[in-house]
This record gives structure tokens, sequence and C-alpha cells, in this order.
């Protein structure tokens, strides 16, 4: 049985004193969820399902029902929870506590955090990596959490936890049952398969979809054939069925939204996504980065040389650098995975932009194994001018089966349309603002109907932070910021 809204749960909601003033479709979301024991925001990337999440934390705990919330998330967006979405949207008048869990602490932090355990009826907000969720001490924290509080835990992008032999998955889903609500937040909840949603529904209420086990779900849902592999007999998927079925039970218990369904929405969103880097990458960054503050130790340098020591830190940042022979050394890190993640949020076409060579190239690489050839194009200084108009129209075509355009802001930022895309994801930045912002009018042209989404992926600690802000704030680093100015940078 669907769930039914009341003129006086309207009111209700309406009248509350909202930090920042919801849209009519975060209204719709908190009207559904508010007081649920569980709930799923399947809210397309951009539509604000991380507010939504806190004005529902904040009713909960302005009529008496939690005073503890757990917030799990993925590494990219997690200091994002702590440092900006529970700031701006939590509304002022609640006391808390606001805390990011880390692993490796002094007995000064280690101090702070036990303060979350302490009696009270003011907010405990823990932040927590869906990754320390594989740990025993990050369980056992979040577990002593849970039982000081009444709580609400909440996992965001929610497909971290599609995996049903995965261990952190498993410690959520044992986790999610000492909380007293439970809330799932994601763009796409079927990033490769319906399965994918089994336990995600697991986590907010045992056979919430109709089943004890996932086996069970399986069976029901996809179709299997045996192969056979090495002399081994494996069942396979092979299909899916009775997904009408599926969406109805997950009508009950959750609400889904597109950016193109919210008129109210700006018309564009920036976000960002951050991401540590390797200890392979940590040693060469700041190997490079003592070198040039040796090289401009006393000397007057210019605003090209700086700008040339700049590229080489942010190449070290996007996992590759140019040896002094000339060629070019690939490291380990953490930028490709974070896109992967990114892309399984988003629905639709997107357009990924870059600014090495090297970076398209791994990018393409990454793609193809993820999803597939055909599913994408590229347009960049390799790709021949022959082939770049051609892969325009395939992007453009709704039935091509293209869903991702990859290029350089140097080679394909200007005069070209490539509005089937209303996401636009920069794996990395440029340092010339014309360059930004002629690329990011790709998508905002005439066709184009939704509101855009602009997203950067970015090092934190490093020199992406700075470029990112600068370009931001529409300064061009390559012209108004001089050597000097650069030199605090590196």
């Amino acid at each position: 049985m669907l769930y039914t809204l009341s003129i006086e749960r309207r009111k209700n909601i309406m009248n509350y004193k909202f930090k920042t003033q919801p849209y009519e479709h975060q209204l719709k979301a908190l009207e559904m969820s508010w007081e649920r024991p569980y709930f799923a925001y399947f809210m397309e990337m951009g539509t604000g399902k991380s507010k939504v999440l806190i004005d529902n934390i904040s009713m909960l705990y302005d009529n008496g029902k939690i005073n503890g919330v757990l917030i799990v998330a993925p590494k990219g967006v997690v200091k994002n929870w702590h440092e900006g979405e529970i700031p701006t949207h939590l509304v002022d008048h609640i006391e808390h506590k606001n805390i990011l869990w880390q692993s490796l602490i002094n007995v000064k932090q280690q101090r702070k955090l036990d303060t979350l355990f302490e009696t009270g009826e003011d907010l405990h907000i823990l932040v927590m990596n869906v990754e320390s969720l594989s740990t025993k001490k990050g369980v056992a924290f979040a577990e002593k959490f849970l039982n000081s509080h009444r709580a609400l835990m909440a996992i965001d992008e929610s497909t971290t936890i599609k995996n049903p032999e995965a261990k952190r998955t498993k410690n959520i889903v044992t986790l999610g049952k000492l909380a007293t609500y439970r809330r799932i937040l994601t763009g796409s909840p079927v990033t490769k398969s319906p399965l994918d949603l089994y336990k995600q529904c697991e986590f907010l209420e045992d056979e919430l979809l109709g089943f004890n086990s996932y086996y069970a779900f399986r069976t029901r849902y996809a179709v299997m054939r045996t192969a056979n592999f090495s002399g081994r007999s494996v069942q396979i998927v092979v299909g899916y069925r009775n997904l009408d079925e599926l969406a109805d039970k997950l009508k009950a218990f959750s609400y889904r939204v597109l950016k193109d369904e919210c008129l109210d929405l700006p018309k564009k969103t920036f976000m960002k996504r951050e991401v540590m880097l390797t200890p392979e990458q940590t040693k060469a960054y700041l190997q490079m980065q003592k070198l040039a503050h040796a090289q401009m130790n006393g000397k007057l340098m210019s605003t090209a040389t700086v700008l040339t020591q700049l590229m080489r830190l942010q190449q070290i940042t996007c996992g590759h650098f140019t040896a002094d022979d000339g060629t070019i050394q690939e490291m380990p890190n953490n930028r490709i995975g974070e896109l992967i993640d990114v892309l399984d949020e988003v629905e639709g076409k997107v357009v990924i932009w870059a600014q090495f060579q090297r970076d398209v190239h791994n990018i393409l690489k990454a793609l193809s194994k993820e999803y597939g050839e055909g599913t994408f194009v590229d347009y960049y200084g390799l790709t021949p001018q022959e082939d770049r108009q051609n892969n325009i129209q395939k992007f453009q075509d709704p039935d091509s089966g293209v869903r991702f355009f990859v290029g350089t802001t140097q080679t394909g930022g200007y005069g070209i349309t490539l509005t089937a895309a209303s996401t636009m994801i920069y794996y990395s930045n440029g340092y010339d603002l014309e360059k930004r912002q002629q690329s990011e009018a790709r998508i905002d042209r005439i066709g184009q109907t939704k509101p855009m989404t602009y997203i950067d992926i970015i090092c934190e600690n490093t020199v992406d932070t700075r470029i990112v802000k600068a370009l931001r704030k529409k300064v061009d680093i390559a012209t108004q910021i001089m050597g000097e100015d650069l030199k605090e940078w590196i």
C-alpha cells in the first residue's frame, strides 16, 4: 500500500523554520519521509538530497525523536558532509556536535571523538567514510555510538553497499539494526543491475522486498543460465524479469526524482569530489614541491616558469609525470576510481574534460573496462580531424548508445554543442579562465532543457584546490596571478 500525504502533514512541513528554503521536490520528499522509520531518497545528483536528509534530521530532533546521527558516505564526499552540507543546512537553534571520524589520530583528537558518547540532549553527529566500516575499529566505534543515542543512520550513495559479499555491506546492514531511523540516498539506485537494490533495501528493513535472502530475490528478478568455466559449473545472470513488480514495491518506501522534473532548481549547480593522494603520489608530490621551492629560493622567477612547476605538481595529482628522458611514468591514483563512482551516480549522458592527454587516455581505458566500447567518444589532440564532427553527432544522438564525451578543453572547449548532456565533469583543470568558461558553455546552449551540474574532481591539500577555487571565482590564473603569488601555491 502506497504511503499517502495529508493536508495536516503538508501544513506542518510548510511551517517548519528551515535554515535554507527547500525546493518543491524537496518538500515532497520530506512530506513522504520525515517521521518514517526507513526511507530511500532516490534523487538524481544535483537535486539536493543531502539537504533533504539534513532537514529530516532537524525535524526529527526538534520532535524529540533522535539525538544522534551517523552519516556514512564515500571518501570523495565525506568531508563535504562535515564541512559543507551540515553547517549550511542544519537549523541554527539546534545545539550539536559535528565530528568527522578519523582512524589515525592523536590523543587530543581521540578525546574529541569520545565526546560523541557523552549524555545530553544536544545532537551528536558522526560522519564516517564507508571504507572505515570494513575495519574492526570503525565498526566498534560506530556500534558504540549507535548504542549511546536514539539515532538515525544514513548511507549516502548507497550503491556502495550493493555487493552482498562485501565486508562493509555486511557490517553496515548489521549496524543499521541499532538505529531507530534509517535512510539511504543515491541518484542511481541501480548502477549495473536491479540486483543492486537488495542489500540497500535490507539495510532499511529486513525482508523489505519480500525475500529473506539475496538468492531468493535473484531467483525472482534475474534470468540465470549455467555456464562452465575450466570444468566448473556456475550460475550467471543473462537477463531480468518482473521489473514492474519490483518498481511497485520500491514506491512504498522511496521517492524518485530526476533533474528535469524539478522546474524550480537553479540553472547551474557546482559540486566537488575530493580524493586523497596515494603513498606513491604523496612521495613524488613532496619531492617535486621541495625541488620547486629550492629552485625558487632567492630567485625572481617568471610566471611562465612557475606555471610549469605548477603543471608538474598537477600531473602528479592526476597519477602521472614526465621524466627527464621524456617518458611518461604512471602512478597508482584514486582519481579514476572516483570518476567511475561519480558516473555510477549520474543519470544520462556526461561530458568529461581533462587537462592532459594522458588523462584522456586513462579515462578512455577505464570507460572501456567499466562500460564497454561504443559507450564513449573522444575529442582531443589525438582525435583525427575526420572523426571529430562524427563523434559530436554520435554523442548528441539519443539512440547511438554513446553516453560519454571525453576531451580536453583546449581542443573541444570552443564552438561545439553537447546539449545531450546536463552533467559535466572536470577530471582535471587548466589555468585559463576563458577555456573553463567556454567549456562549461558546451552544455549551456540553445536546446538545453535541464538544470546543469558541474563537478570538479580535486586532490585535497594540493594545487588542485587552489586552481578550482580561483577558476570558480573567475580568476584567470595564467594572466592575472603573477609568479610571486603562484610561488605561494607551490
